[in-house]
This record gives C-alpha cells, structure tokens and sequence, in this order.
C-alpha cells in the first residue's frame, strides 16, 4: 500500500477490514421506549457542559431497539439525554449511551461524538408490559416499564421530538494525552417517517454502579413515557463550540 492511499482507502482501521463501512446509515422500524423524569437540578449541573442552559432539571432515559440498520445490522442501545437549549433552540445533550455492537461504538465515536460504551441493553413486551433493561455486565442498571400502547400519541409530536438536535462533546487526544479537540457538536435525525406514537404510564428504576451511572440522576418523579415506532437517518455532526479557542487577549 503506498502512503499516497491511504487517506483515500481507509475509512478506520484494520486496514484489510475496517471495523464499520461508509455512512450514512439508515435505521427502519427504529424503536424507542423513553421516560421522561425529573432529577435533582444540582447533579445536571454537574456534567451539562457550558454553553449549553438547562430549563428545567429533566432527563430521557432511553431504550432503543435497532432491528435493521444499514451497514451496522441490528442492535439496542440505552443512555440518558438531557433537554437542553442554545441560542433559543430546544435540543438534547446526550451524557451517556450503552450499546451491544462493536461496530456501532467504533463508527459513533469515531465518525461524530457519539459517548458509547458497551452495555447489554434489551426491549421487550412483557404481557401487557413494554419493558426496557440496561445490565453493565451481569448487573441490572435500570430498568423501564410502559403501559403497552395504552393511548395513541400525536405523530407530529413524535416526530418534532426525535427531530430535535442532539449535542454531544467530541473529545481527541494525542500520543501525549494532551487535547487535539474538544468541541461542542450537533446532530439531528433526518429523513423521518413516525410509523406509530403511543404514551402510557411509566415507572423508571436505577441502580447504582461505578461505572454505569445512570443512579447519579436520580429519578424524583415520572413525567411521562413514549413509545415510537420510526425509520431515520442521522446526519453528520457539526460543530458549534470550540472548547480549545482561545480568547484573543486585549
């Protein structure tokens, strides 16, 4: 291989096999269970970056259910998302996402800023149950159950919500440790079709663990739950805040 190939070649490494292929990726029958709980106001502080404003101490917890993703295959993935704003614009900031796939870790954090770590997470009806579990290992980190399609829910509802901007911190560092980037970016869902919205009652469990804090915002009070049924794509990240500029001295 010579050196003038490879930044045409290679997508990621290894290089006979790189670890996901080209993007975009397009998600049908995406389904999601997301809890919208209240939390202590204090601990959002704590890890929403500036310059991103908190109206109100709200969390979504989320499971997903991935059956037919182009390129990626089928997977599940659950995190918490915090309702945030920026210049006037609603958007997500997502803290934390658990995700059974290599190749959809490997492509999230590489390609945009996506925070993922392995998890085992699973959604599931239960009788008359929608359930949605998180496990870190063999240990149960939360666990989520929804009245199954107790009552239908606007689609353009549905869809405005999911086609919020989601932030998300892009982090790089070099050989050294010290930060190549760190920025602010955005994204958004594209090419949306709600295939059908219900809502329901909810109940949200958390469990502590070292390194799957979800417990960290804990849950005050259940505010509300959907169920969505959707195909997307995701669009590319852009960034919108440089952590590293420096400020021109006077």
């Amino acid at each position: 291989m010579r050196a003038d190939d490879i930044p045409d070649l290679l997508l990621t490494t290894p290089v006979n096999s790189p670890a996901y292929p080209l993007p975009p990726y397009r998600f049908t029958d995406r389904e999601y269970l997301t809890i919208t709980y209240r939390t202590d106001p204090d601990a959002l502080r704590r890890v929403v970056p500036e310059p991103l404003a908190v109206p109100e101490p709200l969390v979504h917890f989320e499971v997903i259910r991935m059956p037919d993703v182009a390129g990626l295959g089928s997977y599940s993935e659950s995190g918490q998302l915090i309702p945030v704003e920026l210049d006037g614009e609603q958007g997500e900031f997502s803290l934390a996402m658990y995700v059974d796939s290599a190749p959809a870790i490997a492509s999230g954090r590489e390609l945009s800023a996506y925070p993922k770590k392995a998890g085992s997470p699973r959604l599931y009806v239960d009788g008359d149950t929608l359930v949605g579990t998180l496990d870190h290992g063999s240990l149960r980190v939360a666990t989520a159950t929804m009245g199954y399609k107790h009552q239908p829910l606007d689609p353009a509802q549905a869809r405005a919500e999911l086609a919020a901007p989601t932030y998300l911190l892009g982090i790089d560092r070099g050989y050294d440790g010290a930060p190549l980037r760190c920025e602010l970016v955005r994204t958004r869902i594209t090419d949306l079709t709600v295939k059908g919205a219900w809502s329901g009652p909810a109940r949200l469990q958390l469990f502590e663990h070292a390194l799957a804090p979800l417990a960290d915002l804990p849950v005050r009070e259940v505010v509300r739950a959907t169920h969505v049924l959707a195909d997307l794509t995701l669009a590319p990240a852009e960034p919108v805040h440089d952590y590293l500029k420096k400020v021109p001295s006077a």
